[in-house]
């Protein structure tokens, strides 16, 4: 039976009602992995060489491991050929070739990083979460994400809003329990109203307090 990190260092429980949603999650992952290949098979069903299926089912990729909620969860990927080498490949909606981790736990990140989780401790982290085999998330696949973020919001706050129209802007500042050296630190946010009546963020920036200073 698996074990898990529970969240006092150094000691391990038991968990088998993790270890069976894993193994459903495994599961219901190959059954859906299964049906997009067979779509893909039936859109190519008439092709023939030779009196035989051009595109075919061809084994699977080598097994990889997805951190997820409850865990690494295993994954192989179906393979095709096709013998009328015109480049059909099966590329999976659910497991795209690169996909290491799912979005909850990319989303998790950057709240730890806020909570005042340093890079060297991610990994630590998040073994008391998703248990021991969570890997992948050293100091410098961290220090990667962080810059990814960054730039991520650069592109963001630079984006156009000229064409933009909004009948009410909200203007405050929010503050964090997060590491600083002076004060604790106050996110200056506007937020804009359009006409249908849509919220939008439009600006976040770092603010001195809740005052006009802020604006400037």
């Amino acid at each position: 039976m698996n074990k898990i990190s529970s969240i006092f260092p150094g000691q391990q429980v038991d968990d088998p009602l993790t270890d069976l949603i894993r193994e459903g999650a495994r599961k219901i992952l190959a059954k859906a992995l299964g049906v997009e290949v067979e779509e893909l098979l039936s859109r190519f069903s008439n092709q023939q060489i030779e009196g035989k299926k051009a595109v075919i089912r061809n084994g699977y990729l080598p097994e990889r491991k997805i951190q997820t909620g409850v865990g690494d969860v295993p994954v192989r990927v179906p393979k095709v050929r096709d013998r009328s080498k015109t480049g059909i490949r099966f590329r999976s909606a659910l497991v795209p070739p690169y996909l290491r981790r799912t979005k909850s736990v990319e989303e998790l990140l950057p709240v730890l990083y806020l909570k005042g989780i340093s890079t060297g401790e991610f990994q630590e982290t998040l073994a008391a979460l998703f248990g021991p085999t969570a890997g992948g998330l050293s100091s410098a696949t961290t220090g990667r994400l962080k810059q990814c973020w960054e730039d991520e919001f650069s592109v963001w706050s630079k984006r156009d809003l000229s064409e933009k129209h909004y009948v009410y802007l909200w203007a405050d500042g929010v503050y964090f329990n997060i590491r600083s050296d002076t004060d604790r630190e106050c996110v200056f946010v506007i937020i804009g109203a359009t006409p249908e009546g849509r919220k939008e963020v439009l600006a976040i920036e770092d603010g001195f307090r809740e005052s006009e200073q802020s604006l400037d």
